[in-house]
């Protein structure tokens, strides 16, 4: 791929591919079929109310574009916000404007359209460029848009959010004949995960795994924070602008009316909640089935198995009103006679994040833990479908491939202060605690004590969390590691039926050059009859932009490609070699002055093109060429 421009993250169910299915679909790969889920804040909003902007001359009408439209965030802040907040408590809209999900593929290919900020907020443009490219028909890919401010419960009671999506795959199934494939990045993971409990209580039991077959061939899970992120409490507490063009007091103040901003909490992979599905169809009572249940390990580990304590805050040892002025107060206070006592550190854990200790500890200093400790309580610990915060067994699905980004700086860990300043910008970073390939340093560069994992996270989500997905794989794993980019298979990494204990993290014993970016592919190779688990780590893959990566889309087509081959002969695609798959991959070698890949890419000049390395093409066809993968 010649380049692209960044995105924002976004989540994908991808019910689009080429090739044979083997079985029903032997022969017409017309019959696969695809859905689209974005991620969180990657779907456009718009406007469903008149509202009057003043000292302002754009105002908000019917359709105009409320996420992201940049112009108005610069021009009328106030108006913008109204379109965007919900009620902390009930999570209804600002009595003056409600915004409401865009439709259609246009809804999250570019958030802000624009000459100049149409490719700054490119989501899934390029994607849809490569689907394009290998001739997917128009309605092989389907967007299904949803309004990420939401907590799960409230998606279904407010937009029956779960009922279309299952309409969406039944008639797509009934549209082109063969399942879906699901590509979900970041959020988009959580929410295909509360879709699956969901439906455990919609359908029939006995009808559940046969529902799952007939509609869900693979899932493929990008990013996703199995065991939450620790970001989350960054910009509840502080919070992060996104890239925005606005405060991050501001941007802290929205945030924390949106109920998914508990979806993304941090939380112990030792603690879990009753059964909700048997506690159902046992006539049990429904009312605690939220109680957390922690195993020996949480009282023996100390940070909840995470690498460090989530959150070191300050908090007086005598509180007075005027130590931490609210938004109401005079905001020239003078704080400095006014404190009692000195300061006292308090430290939480992953679970007292979300089991809601650390916001009832706050609840005298901060005037936003009351409301976040209600909408945790409300719309996750009592959810009658499941608590999103508790960790997630493998999902009964035939083929799954879980895949994130590693070896990149990653925070893990906040230490807060008061920062004598009104709400919303009471609190203040004073450290940060990172993850960088197998260490803990604070932001001043120091070593800092703790329990790293083998290697870090994706700049966005910590190790611990992505990898979870690694215990979803069998007794036995074979591990590969190969360049990211096109290689001859001279620096092909195997080793071979690995042991692999559930609950134990795999680390390879293998060897990486300093200036070349790897792909180590888990891959079961004895697993639970009629499954298949991957796991791919892209090096330096970043989290927001892991799905716009050339060797991370390269190599899902060439997995689904395979996958549906009837003539394949592993049950995963080989790794011995990767060559160039478009013209696009194809580049000029001014070093040896030719076209590099000789063996696939030949100069064929074609009028209009401005440079050596654009008349670089393909020699054979792409059907060809991925024949080379069956």
């Amino acid at each position: 791929m010649r380049g692209g421009h960044v995105g924002f993250v976004v989540i994908f169910i991808l019910l689009a591919t080429a090739g044979n299915l083997g079985g029903e679909f032997a022969g017409d790969y017309s019959k696969l079929s695809g859905i689209i889920i974005p991620g969180f804040a990657s779907t456009q909003l718009r406007a469903w109310s008149i509202l009057d902007c003043p000292y302002s001359p754009l105002d908000f009408n019917p359709l105009d574009l409320v996420w992201l439209d940049t112009t108005k965030l610069l021009s009328a802040v106030n108006c913008w916000l109204k379109c965007m907040m919900l009620d902390p408590y009930n999570q209804t809209d600002h009595n003056e404007c409600k915004s409401r999900p865009d439709s259609g593929l246009s809804a999250i290919t570019e958030l802000d359209p624009g000459y100049i900020t149409g490719p700054l907020s490119s989501v899934w443009k390029e994607w849809i460029k490569w689907c394009i490219e290998f001739g997917i028909e128009a309605n092989a890919i389907i967007a299904v848009p949803y309004d990420w401010r939401l907590s799960p419960s409230k998606l279904e009671e407010r937009d029956l959010y779960f009922h279309k999506l299952k309409l969406t795959f039944e008639t797509a199934l009934k549209l082109r004949g063969g399942p879906s494939i699901v590509f979900a990045h970041s959020l988009g993971n959580n929410v295909f995960r509360y879709f699956l409990e969901w439906l455990k209580l919609e359908i029939a039991p006995k009808e559940y795994g046969r529902w799952l077959d007939d509609h869900i061939h693979a899932y493929f899970a990008v990013g996703a924070p199995l065991l939450g992120a620790i970001e989350t409490v960054k910009a509840t507490l502080s919070g992060s602008t996104f890239g925005l063009p606005v405060s991050e007091g501001t941007v802290r103040l929205m945030f924390n009316t949106f109920g998914s901003s508990i979806w993304m909490l941090p939380f112990s992979k030792y603690c879990t909640t009753d059964n909700v599905y048997r506690r159902h169809f046992s006539g049990g009572n429904r009312k605690y089935h939220h109680a957390y249940h922690c195993d020996e390990h949480e009282l023996k580990s100390k940070y909840s198995g995470w690498p460090t304590n989530i959150i070191n805050i300050e908090v007086p040892s005598n509180r007075g009103n005027e130590v931490y002025p609210s938004v109401v107060e005079t905001p020239q206070t003078n704080l400095s006679g006014k404190e009692c006592g000195f300061p006292t550190q308090l430290s939480f854990s992953a679970r007292e994040v979300s089991d809601g200790t650390f916001f009832k500890a706050i609840k005298n200093y901060d005037p936003d833990s009351e409301r976040l400790f209600h909408l945790l309580k409300k719309s996750y610990h009592d959810d009658p479908i499941l608590n999103p915060l508790t960790p997630w067994e493998r999902p009964p699905l035939k083929n799954i491939f879980c895949i994130y980004g590693v070896d990149s700086k990653t925070e893990v860990g906040y230490y807060f202060a008061p920062s004598g300043k009104p709400y919303p910008d009471n609190w203040i970073i004073t450290d940060v605690i990172y993850e960088i390939e197998g260490s803990l340093y604070s932001r001043s560069g120091n070593l800092v004590e703790g329990n790293p994992g083998a290697t870090s996270g994706d700049e966005t989500v910590p190790y611990h969390s992505l990898s979870w997905c690694k215990n979803w794989l069998g007794p036995k794993v074979n591990i590969t590691r190969t360049p990211q980019s096109e290689h001859d298979g001279s620096d092909v990494q195997v080793h071979l039926n690995i042991e692999h204990q559930h609950g134990e993290d795999i680390i390879p014993n293998m060897t990486k050059l300093p200036t070349m970016k790897y792909i180590t592919y888990y891959e079961d190779s004895e697993s639970f009859p009629g499954t298949r688990t991957a796991v791919w780590e892209l090096d330096k893959a970043n989290h927001r932009n892991i799905v716009r990566s050339p060797a991370l889309m390269r190599e899902l087509w060439l997995e689904m490609w395979h996958d549906i081959h009837p003539d394949k002969k592993s049950k995963f695609v080989t790794k011995a070699k990767r060559g160039p798959l478009r013209d696009e991959d194809c580049y000029w070698d001014y070093g040896k002055a030719r076209c590099a890949w000789a063996e696939h890419c030949e100069y064929r000049y074609v009028f209009g093109d401005v440079h050596l390395g654009q008349s670089c093409r393909l020699k054979s066809s792409t059907s060809h060429i991925l024949s080379h993968y069956v």
